[in-house]
This record gives structure tokens, C-alpha cells and sequence, in this order.
């Protein structure tokens, strides 16, 4: 495959981990000088010297719920915003309320790589399913279709009867919205026999695209590829004709990092996503989606250079209350931080006898006399609560990304 939407697709990984890692000191710089909260959570850090991953790590991390209590106090955008208000287009809300700006920028959203690797192309007309109302779907996709060259039929969700009828009359090259809401719509037509022959392409994203689906789309003429996207973010990655996990997009920097934490994973383990986006107007810097994923090794056969991830696996929130008081991700892993001889490490909470019982499974190849006594000591002090230690092999685990795995039953 060599259509490819720009040459930053297939350079070099040398050649664009310099590009991304001079950029990240240019954002850094920038997030300071016009965004206060970036002056005030980076006083101090010389940004000339966030120019590799190891930097980046020790840099703090932004979590939704941070972003929910800075817009509160100063609204709308927390001081997160670097964008001077004349430049501003619109102003979304997603759920929280969370406020999302969006500038004049150009494809502000990134979505026209995602849109030309599902093969979209100048000159297509696209029907767009996702929500106009409130949040910045839909807009996600308009400003990366204005850039392609594609028109935009505006459909939103709902209202199957006029959008068979819109698809029919109008003869878009694709859809883009859900997969959930895409298989309303050829069932409808189906039913109706209202003409659809037109769509061959779709990009779809917001829940799970099962590949019994997908092979259905297919089977009725449609292409259907992912994409992962947030309305924080815009576009993360997405999905190429080689359908071998999601690209990351060109304008971020991802890292998976171990959930309620800011440590990175190694490759191939289940962690939380992480966010550095390059958008000068909006700079988040290690913003928390809160979604599990995973690295997968080497390169897309379809050409395309940059890292892959396995896409949506979940979310990482995987806080819970024992015994009446909260136990978060974060607490277990600063009781693994003190014990260095722990690999991988699992709070389990089962309920035996109508008793709540917490027992951390720590990975461990070397195991000095004394050592579950001391993890469960680190238990107590950190999670104020009493729990089992279990030391278990190296490999063990399994690799979810899962801190704490709640069993209880209430039968």
C-alpha cells in the first residue's frame, strides 16, 4: 500500500521520535508561557531538557477529575486553555460537564488521517452519525473532512427513517458514527429497500467493533475500520486496511503507563493511556483517559512507522470501597514502590462469610525472609486497611492491566 495521507506516516522511527521530542519541549515552553495552570503545575521544570520519554514520565500527570475541579474554579477551561478567546469557534460540553474548546486551527481535531486511512477521499461525500449536540464528535469529523476535500451530510444520530432516505437521495462514499448505530441503519434499509449501495467505507468509533460485525459490514458492502478518539483529546489513533491494531496519530505522544500512577509499563503490558497532545491551543500534557491499552511490537504491514496500540480494553478506574473505606489504584501501587523485589501486583477483594477480604498477589522471583510480612505492613500503613500478601511466580498474572480485581458476590 503506498496511499498514504502524508509522508510523516512512513518516516523513519529515529526520524520521528527527534521531531516529537523537539516538539514536546516547544509545548512544554508554551503551555507555561499562556496557560496558567501549566505555569503553575510546571514551575520550575526547564523545558529545554523534556526532550525524551524518560523526562516526559517525570513530568505530573493531568486526570479528569483534576480537569473537572480546575474549570469549576476558573471557567470555562481551567487555565488549561492557550488560546486567546478572539480565536475561538466553538465551545463544547461533555459529560463531567467538561468544556472542550476548539480554534480555527485546521483539522483542529486531527481526524482527516483516521478519515483518509478508512479511505476517504477528496470529493466524497460522508454521512456523519455522531452527535452535533453538546459534544465535539461531529465536529471532529467535519473539520477533518473540510480539510480532505470531503462534503458532509450532517445526519447526528436517530431518526433511522431519514437517514435511509438521506443515504438513498444523497449517495455518500461512507458513514462515520458507532458501529451499533451504523447496523440500525443498514437493518432499516434493509427492511424498507431503501438503496444504500452507495457507502463502501466506514469510520467508526465510541463503543466495540466485534468481528463478527465487522465481517457483516463487510458481507453487505461496507468496510468498516476503528478509530479511538476522545472529546478531551480528539484523535488518538486508529486503524489502517492492515487491521493489526491502532496507529498512533502524528500529533500525540502515548505512553501506557501502570493505572492510578505515572510510571510507564514495558512494552506489551496492560496499562493505562496516557496523552501529550501537540496542539498549541489546548496543550494537555500527560492527560489520564482513563482507558486501558496496551503497545503492540514493531510496525503496521500497511507501511505506516509509527507505534501501535491494541486499542479500547477497558477502563483503568479501578477504585473500590472494602470495609467502608476507598481503596484506589494509586495505594497499591505505592505499597508495590517500597518493596523493589515485586514484579507485577494484583489487589484481589472477595467477600467470604459476609466479610470483605483483601489479599495482594505480588509477583516475585526473589523473595528475602520476611518480605510478604513487610508488603502487608506497607498494606496496612498505605490502605488503612488490614490484607493477605501472596507471593506468586514471575508470570502468574495475567496481563489486563488490572490493579484491583473486585470478585465479591452478593448472593
Amino acid at each position: 500500500m503506498t496511499d498514504f495521507y502524508d509522508e510523516l506516516e512512513t518516516r523513519s522511527p529515529e526520524a520521528r521520535a527527534a521531531a516529537l521530542m523537539a516538539a514536546l519541549a516547544r509545548q512544554v515552553a508554551h503551555a507555561r508561557a499562556h496557560a496558567p495552570a501549566f505555569a503553575a503545575s510546571l514551575a520550575g521544570v526547564d523545558a529545554a531538557a523534556v526532550a525524551g520519554m524518560e523526562a516526559l514520565a517525570r513530568l505530573p500527570v493531568l486526570r479528569k477529575a483534576e480537569l473537572t475541579e480546575r474549570q469549576g474554579k476558573s471557567p470555562p477551561f481551567g487555565g488549561l486553555a492557550a488560546v486567546e478567546p478572539g480565536r475561538i469557534t466553538r465551545v463544547f460540553q461533555s459529560p463531567g460537564p467538561i468544556y472542550e474548546p476548539e480554534s480555527g486551527r485546521p483539522d483542529y481535531w486531527r481526524f482527516a488521517r483516521a478519515l483518509h486511512a478508512a479511505g476517504f477521499r477528496r470529493g466524497d461525500i460522508i454521512h456523519n452519525c455522531f452527535s452535533y449536540h453538546f459534544t465535539p464528535a461531529g465536529s471532529m469529523v467535519d473539520t477533518g473532512a473540510h480539510l480532505l476535500g470531503c462534503g458532509v451530510f450532517p445526519a447526528g444520530p436517530g431518526q433511522l427513517e431519514l437517514q435511509v432516505r438521506a443515504i438513498a437521495d444523497i449517495r455518500p462514499a461512507g458513514y462515520v458514527g458507532t458501529p451499533s448505530f451504523l447496523k440500525m441503519i443498514l437493518d432499516k434499509a434493509a427492511e424498507t429497500g431503501a438503496d444504500t449501495a452507495s457507502l463502501h467505507c466506514a469510520l467508526v468509533s465510541g463503543e466495540a467493533l466485534p468481528g463478527s460485525l465487522r465481517d457483516e459490514f463487510a458481507k453487505r458492502g461496507v468496510a468498516a475500520l476503528q478509530c479511538y478518539a476522545t472529546a478531551d483529546l480528539g484523535l488518538i489513533a486508529y486503524e489502517s486496511s492492515a487491521r493489526e491494531g491502532h496507529i498512533v496519530d502524528e500529533g500525540v505522544i502515548v505512553e501506557i503507563v501502570r493505572p492510578g500512577t505515572g510510571d510507564p509499563v514495558p512494552e506489551g503490558e496492560v496499562g493505562e493511556v496516557l496523552v501529550t497532545t501537540l496542539n498549541p491551543d489546548y496543550p494537555l500534557i500527560r492527560f489520564a483517559t482513563g482507558d486501558l491499552s496496551a503497545v503492540l511490537p514493531g510496525t503496521s504491514p500497511c507501511g505506516r512507522t509509527n507505534q501501535r496500540i491494541r486499542g479500547w480494553m477497558g477502563r483503568a478506574d479501578q477504585t473500590t470501597k472494602v470495609r467502608g473505606m476507598f481503596v484506589h489504584p494509586s495505594q497499591v501501587a505505592a505499597v508495590a514502590a517500597r518493596h523493589p523485589e515485586i514484579g507485577r501486583f494484583r489487589l484481589v477483594v472477595d467477600r467470604i462469610q459476609h466479610n470483605d477480604v483483601m489479599t495482594l498477589r505480588c509477583e516475585a522471583g526473589e523473595r528475602p525472609e520476611g518480605l510478604a510480612e513487610a508488603v502487608a505492613t506497607s498494606v496496612r500503613e498505605l490502605c488503612k486497611l488490614r490484607g493477605e500478601v501472596e507471593l506468586v511466580d514471575p508470570g502468574t498474572l495475567p496481563n489486563d492491566g488490572k490493579v484491583i480485581d473486585d470478585i465479591r458476590t452478593y448472593e
